[in-house]
């Protein structure tokens, strides 16, 4: 390439990430990397032949995703995020604390079931409605919401199917699912518990110790809740929370700010509004439920994702299986509700789609004008020095990547760059390995670093609930560090000890 396409594409490629912390006026994250593709594509950079290759990539996962998007609105149409949610309140007895480790373990199984986007699109929704069925305060939602997001993401490392992105390379470095799983489990889940105790304490003070009991009945199809308050130490509501008078608020998370003044939320009982002060209230909230209609697209969703891994072994193309899996999904709610898929249309997140290749178009720009080669010559004699060297190094570069430019794509200029250095098979094996652990442990330092993550902050803005990417990157840049570097020199003792 030619030193003004290399220029040309530096620039651009700053610009976009400029523009993407920044995001004046709030714009979409996809408007950043539409441009700049755009930019780069007009200039010849990635010529049309590359642009066929980069939707190649990008058709199949996107597709997949819009399945599960599909899956995620039809499920909550019929009520089973309400369901699910009251159901876990009830379990929780009161407990605030046991609440949090409850929404923990159903992200992390999520995840494991299904994958981080699909779990993402699951979860939030349930957590969503949990801490606006309990009236929490903003700093008292964000503990939950957060913490649910991380971890199902990370919890995407352990096994490969969880995440699209570990699935990219795995043939290539001489890796199959059953000894990804020996070399990987162990490792990731090191990590993914320190991140867990690591926020718990991050948020102990948010997190309320007391939350109202729910009692839950069925009578002819609908779901009746009785929700009852605990009594509160009378003191003068949190000024950072009281409710303006807009009928459909956007809540800002504002979870740091304590005045002095003001009791600290961890000496409050009563999580919901300061007028159910020293009180015991119920609360009715009937939800229509056709609990036929719920088991059946329960047991639909369920065959879909075990078809996923079962058409897989046979060759059979993910995306095709999720898409007949969406459409019988939306046939059966028109049949039994007459809902078109107009709902559907206009909730799914485009703009994420978008995103993930535009942003593709972007990295393939940076490796056309030897990005991948300038990685090569510096990092090969010091990555293949020693299996720490390997982890730490590989590790660090995707996650440093994938905070700039997603995961997905990170992945597949990681995996050119290792392919490329000659390493020997374990060498190459362990780098490969560290690398998916920066991709989906160490993107998690910023919201673009994953699909997952901007799936989360779309659905948190279409739930009137406003994150800003500092209140992200406060909680952050405290926890993953340290996770991600626990997980790395457990890969390197782990696959040491036992493999090599």
């Amino acid at each position: 390439m030619s030193d003004f396409a290399t220029q040309y594409t530096l620039i651009i490629f700053f610009l976009m990430v400029l523009f993407l912390i920044w995001r004046p006026r709030g714009i979409s994250e996809a408007i950043p990397p539409t441009i700049s593709a755009i930019l780069i594509f007009l200039a010849g950079i990635v010529p049309l032949s590359d642009i066929t290759k980069i939707l190649g990539i990008v058709s199949g996962a996107s597709i997949t995703i819009l399945s599960t998007i599909v899956m995620s609105i039809v499920l909550g149409s019929i009520g089973f995020f309400r369901w699910a949610a009251y159901n876990l309140v009830n379990r929780a007895n009161g407990s605030g604390i046991l609440l949090y480790w409850y929404i923990i373990l159903l992200c992390f199984l999520m995840t494991l079931f299904f994958n981080n986007d699909g779990s993402i699109l699951i979860t939030t929704p349930i957590i969503i409605e949990i801490v606006k069925f309990l009236r929490l305060k903003p700093h008292q939602q964000f503990p939950y919401l957060l913490s649910g997001a991380l971890i199902a993401t990370a919890a995407s490392a352990p096994i490969a199917v969880s995440n699209l992105a570990n699935l990219i390379a795995l043939k290539i470095v001489g890796l199959d699912l059953n000894s990804y799983v020996a070399m990987m489990f162990v490792p990731s889940m090191v990590g993914i518990a320190v991140i867990s105790l690591l926020l718990y304490y991050y948020f102990r003070r948010d997190i309320p110790s007391r939350i109202p009991t729910v009692l839950i009945s069925y009578a002819q199809g609908k779901l009746s809740v009785s929700l009852s308050s605990i009594p509160h130490h009378p003191g003068p509501p949190h000024p950072a929370h009281s409710h303006p008078a807009h009928p459909h608020p956007d809540l800002h998370i504002d979870h740091l700010r304590h005045p002095k003044h003001v009791r600290h939320p961890r000496h409050e009982n009563l999580v919901g509004h300061p007028r159910h002060q020293n009180s015991i209230e119920k609360v009715d909230q009937p939800v229509e439920i056709d609990m036929s209609m719920f088991r059946v697209c329960i047991v639909l969703i369920v065959l879909i994702r075990a078809g996923l891994f079962i058409g897989a072994s046979f060759g059979i193309p993910i995306e095709l299986i999720g898409t007949i899996g969406a459409i019988l999904l939306i046939l059966y709610r028109w049949y039994k509700k007459r809902a078109g898929p107009l709902d559907i249309v206009m909730k799914t997140p485009w703009h994420i789609i978008l995103f993930a290749f535009s942003i593709y178009v972007v990295v393939y720009a940076l490796h056309n004008i030897g990005l991948t080669a300038l990685l090569v010559e510096h990092l090969r004699e010091p990555v293949s020095a020693n299996y720490l060297n390997a982890s730490l190094i590989s590790g660090g570069l995707l996650t440093v990547m994938s905070n700039l430019f997603n995961n997905l794509p990170s992945v597949m200029i990681g995996t050119f760059t290792l392919t490329e250095m000659g390493l020997n098979t374990s060498t190459l094996q362990i780098a490969y390995l560290a690398s998916i652990i920066g991709s989906d442990i160490g993107a998690l330092l910023t919201p673009i670093g994953t699909l997952a993550s901007l799936i989360w902050m779309f659905l948190l803005r279409e739930n009137h609930i406003r994150v800003s990417w500092a209140d992200y990157l406060k909680v952050t840049i405290m926890v993953i560090p340290i996770g991600l570097i626990i997980s790395l020199l457990s890969l390197y003792v782990w696959v040491d000890s036992l493999f090599f």
